[in-house]
């Protein structure tokens, strides 16, 4: 394979936006924030972050539909990972905005502290690190001690089945392999471990339709549903120790659904749930523990994700925490680390930006915190 070679994917006539990889990063966080990459809408930013790359002769690409590999073939000893999604969650719809929000600088200034925009911290300038790290591999005649893989790609905010990095793995796994992966997803800078696993349920309780006025004549699943969120309002979440981090658990209703009209009796009502489980539990554990909490009701499993453990122990783990200097802490939220996790490949997560701050309106990151994420990796990988 070349350095041009490509997996087949659909023609694509209009000119990829084009990207500057060797310019500031904070300034290249904000162009790819300008790029909507919303999920299911990745093409555009895929095309350029793809056009990017291929000025970057030592990288050998391989393009599957919106997502993208580009590997070192050094021969080193060592091989690291470093990955991240280009989707986000939908823009933010503000009075004037139609839903489009580009990036923006308070100060006025391009560069200088905060920037704001949709994808500032879950995950754009994550994937600007990587992209400024691809383009500085090889400055001044050097190159990088350990061989690295970068991976770009679409579908991380939906539900996992349509997960652009299952798809690299499925198509493409012999080209994911490594001895340690970073996921760039947002983390202050600090190396979290591993992630909580999350699965999702339907509790659905039904009834008999009738018309309000004579309610008597029916019985309403909306009320039934109320023993259901009733234990779940009283469920006390665990924190669970698991090599040596605390992972706290939440189990919640996050969304219900019932009636048809304002004068009938609804005879169904679904009740959705959300478990976020320690990495000391698979999935068909959590899915047990879940239905004991609710036995007697209807219980149907939609989609789950297993966790996955710290795996700080491991030697290139270890020097990478120890290059980062901060005290690892535990990844509440799922990430794809899990995935890596199922390859038997170490992972972490370690990006600019605060975590809390993802998927929020007033989404933001400080130039400096791109900056010094950029800087922790670059001197690590050259180590």
């Amino acid at each position: 394979m070349t350095a041009q070679e490509s997996t087949a994917h659909t023609p694509r006539p209009q000119v990829p936006a084009r990207l500057d990889l060797r310019q500031d990063v904070a300034l290249l966080t904000a162009a790819l924030i300008d790029i909507d990459s919303v999920s299911g809408n990745e093409t555009a930013l895929a095309d350029a972050v793809e056009h990017a790359l291929r000025s970057v002769p030592q990288l050998e690409l391989v393009r599957d539909g919106d997502s993208i590999i580009a590997r070192t073939t050094l021969g080193r000893a060592e091989r690291v990972i470093l990955a991240g999604h280009l989707d986000t969650v939908p823009l933010p719809v503000t009075e004037g905005s139609l839903g489009t929000v580009p990036s923006y600088w308070p100060s006025g200034a391009p560069g200088e502290g905060i920037l704001y925009g949709r994808g500032t911290t879950d995950m754009k300038g994550g994937v600007a690190v990587q992209l400024a790290l691809a383009a500085g591999l090889f400055d001044g005649g050097g190159e990088p001690a350990r061989d690295v893989t970068f991976v770009f790609y679409d579908h991380e905010e939906v539900e996992a089945v349509k997960s652009g990095l299952g798809r690299l793995v499925r198509n493409h796994g012999g080209l994911l392999g490594g001895d340690f992966a970073i996921l760039l997803e947002p983390t202050d800078g600090t190396v979290e471990g591993g992630c909580n696993g999350t699965i999702r349920f339907e509790a659905t309780t039904l009834g008999e339709a009738a018309h309000s006025a004579r309610a008597w004549m029916g019985s309403n699943a909306i009320h039934a549903a109320a023993p259901i969120l009733a234990r779940l309002a009283a469920y006390e979440p665990q924190t669970i120790t698991v090599d040596g981090l605390d992972y706290r658990e939440s189990l919640n209703a996050v969304k219900i659904n019932g009636g048809t009209a304002g004068n009938v009796i609804p005879d169904r009502c679904v009740v959705e749930i959300n478990y976020r489980f320690a990495p000391d539990k698979t999935p068909d554990e959590a899915e047990d523990h879940v239905r004991a909490l609710l036995a007697g009701f209807d219980v149907v499993r939609t989609d789950s994700a297993a966790g996955a453990r710290p795996g700080l122990t491991h030697p290139a783990a270890a020097s990478f925490v120890a290059a980062v200097g901060a005290e690892p802490k535990p990844k509440y939220g799922w990430t794809d680390v899990a995935r890596f996790s199922e390859l038997g490949i170490p992972a972490v997560n370690f990006g600019p930006g605060d975590p809390l701050l993802a998927h929020k309106d007033n989404e933001h990151v400080e130039a400096e915190a791109i900056r010094e994420c950029l800087r922790a990796l670059r001197s690590w990988l050259a180590a």
